[in-house]
């Protein structure tokens, strides 16, 4: 039977140090409520009274009801005073929290060098502020600041300063790689020697990745008897970030056999992940393994021929067992394989005997060597596969645009575009101002088809990314546009290519607008608005 394991998620505070990540108060009330649903048993929630969103956020939280124990973190007493006089402490009593994390020295250098102190007074306030916790009736969780660090440089001041917060009552002793320097079997060395000294407390091990060992070095710690895991999630955290829970979590539940999390939660690892990026604005790294885009994606002809067989041949756990799911990437690599299975996942009657199937590959090749990546723009592809099956035809044709973008020395830029479109046989003319050339493009091809297709309006362009494909030619380079648009369930990304970046911007968002109309012919209150498409509707 495996042994029963703690995670203790420090991304509200450890996470916070990333540079470009800050929470506010309801962003951290979010994450929190997201980490529970999870299924992680500790919610590091901040340090009580160190700035305000930090006091709100302990406030409301208890108003949550969450599952998860709520910890505040805070530092040991200060030298030459008493922990019932320290303001810290206190403010980590009143913040109502069920358990405390307690940091203090356990490297002789730090001792003497940050604190100013000697060895043996710091061992008295790690004894006198858990001693102080305990009283209060807190749980407490000891963090061993450079405890790897401390003990190959003086492995018995090491070992004391866990040996005194073991006596003073600590319930965890955790093992903290703070510089992030530690290799693997070093950790498990260490961790083995403290489990064979320590009795009366639990251990726990906290990573940071500087030398990209963080994971490695929990799932060491792990064997060698630590049974709490700290990290955060996607590793947000100082410098090059902290141990990834996400990686963490299913390497020790799918191939050490801990039991971490329920299987349904751990469904929810991909899901948690995503969401926490989004309320973080930090674009997720799409190779991210387990949870990231491509952590299951297959681009290869061979390899997507094998997985049409079994997926084990390339994949090493199911996706669907940490909430991913497979992808088929089409581009310049893709074989009739990639072709079928793609038009497979989105339902679409693909024979791969068709001399379409072979038209198409020629097709996406021919593009891809102009400029053009379907890997990122999957509503392009899928137009792009139902017009070659015959299931589209036109609704209404593109006959021109105008753009007009002025500034003069006493106002800002204006852009006005003028588009032209034929629908059903009439000539439609519209004109709408914008916040650049290509919203102003936006505004006016949505505001010539939403009286035909009034759908439209929960329509929004959300994301607009330019690529200089080849800068030889400086401001005359072909561009490569990708947009990602959104309504109120979905969200879809397009493609356009050319060298000049308004006729690229045009085509991505032509493109968003068919992908949008043909949606909204999925959903029972738009069962009477045809199948569109980039002027393109169903047959």
């Amino acid at each position: 039977m495996s042994k029963a394991l703690s995670i203790f998620d420090t991304t509200l505070r450890d996470g916070t140090q990333s540079e470009g990540i800050s929470l506010s108060a309801d962003d951290k009330l979010k994450i929190a409520k997201k980490l529970d649903q999870l299924g992680v048993h500790y919610i590091e929630g901040g340090i009580p009274g160190s700035n305000g969103k930090d006091i709100e956020f302990f406030k409301r939280v208890k108003e949550l009801g969450l599952q998860a124990k709520i910890t505040a973190f805070g530092s040991t007493r200060r030298k030459d005073s008493l922990a019932e006089h320290d303001a810290n402490l206190k403010r980590m009593i009143e913040s109502g929290v069920q358990a405390a994390t307690l940091v203090g020295k356990s490297w002789d250098f730090h001792v003497h060098t940050a604190l100013q102190t000697s060895l043996e007074e710091n061992l008295a306030m790690i004894y006198d502020s858990i001693a102080y916790l305990k009283r209060q009736g807190l749980e407490v969780i000891f963090d061993a600041e450079h405890f790897f660090d401390g003990y190959k440089k003086n492995p018995e001041y090491a070992l004391s300063v866990m040996r005194k917060a073991e006596e003073a009552g600590a319930d965890w002793l955790v093992m903290c790689d703070t510089n992030g320097g530690t290799m693997p079997h070093e950790v498990h060395d260490i961790v083995s020697v403290l489990a064979g000294t320590i009795t009366g407390s639990q251990l726990g091990i906290h990573t940071h990745n500087d030398c990209e060992l963080a994971v490695a070095n929990s799932l060491s710690a792990v064997r060698a008897g630590a049974t709490q895991i700290q990290g955060t999630m996607n590793g947000y955290g100082e410098r090059c970030g902290n141990a990834n829970l996400c990686s963490i979590i299913p390497n020790l539940q799918l191939k050490l056999g801990y039991q971490v999390l329920e299987p349904e939660q751990l469904k929810q690892l991909t899901n948690t992940a995503r969401y926490i990026s989004e309320i973080a604005n930090v674009h997720m790294p799409v190779n991210q393994p387990y949870v990231g885009t491509a952590a299951f994606a297959h681009k290869g002809g061979i390899h997507v021929s094998a997985i049409l067989r079994d997926s084990r041949t390339y994949e090493h756990i199911a996706p669907e067992m940490v909430g991913n799911r497979q992808r088929v990437l089409v581009s310049e690599l893709a074989g009739q394989s990639n072709i079928v299975s793609k038009a497979q996942e989105l339902g679409i009657d693909f024979d791969p005997e068709n001399e379409n199937t072979r038209a198409v590959i020629s097709k996406i090749k021919d593009l891809e060597h102009q400029g053009y990546q379907f890997e990122g723009a999957d509503a392009s592809l899928e137009l792009l596969l139902r017009q070659a099956n015959g299931e589209l035809k036109e609704l209404f044709v593109f006959e021109s645009f105008k753009m007009l973008v002025e500034k003069t020395a006493d106002r800002p830029v204006v852009s006005e575009a003028f588009v032209k479109l034929n629908i059903d046989g009439a000539s439609v003319y519209t004109a709408a101002e914008g916040n650049g050339p290509v919203n102003a493009l936006d505004n006016a091809l949505r505001k010539a088809l939403i009286s035909y297709y009034p759908g439209l309006k929960d329509m929004h362009l959300s994301d607009y990314k330019v690529r200089v494909l080849d800068d030889k030619d400086a401001t005359a380079s072909k561009v490569r546009v990708l947009i990602e648009s959104k309504d109120f369930t979905n969200s879809w990304n397009t493609v356009g290519v050319s060298s000049n970046v308004i006729e690229a911007s045009w085509e991505a968002l032509v493109d968003g607008i068919r992908y949008a109309l043909l949606g909204l012919t999925k959903r029972e209150d738009y069962e009477e608005i045809p199948y569109a498409g980039t002027g393109l509707v169903n047959q």
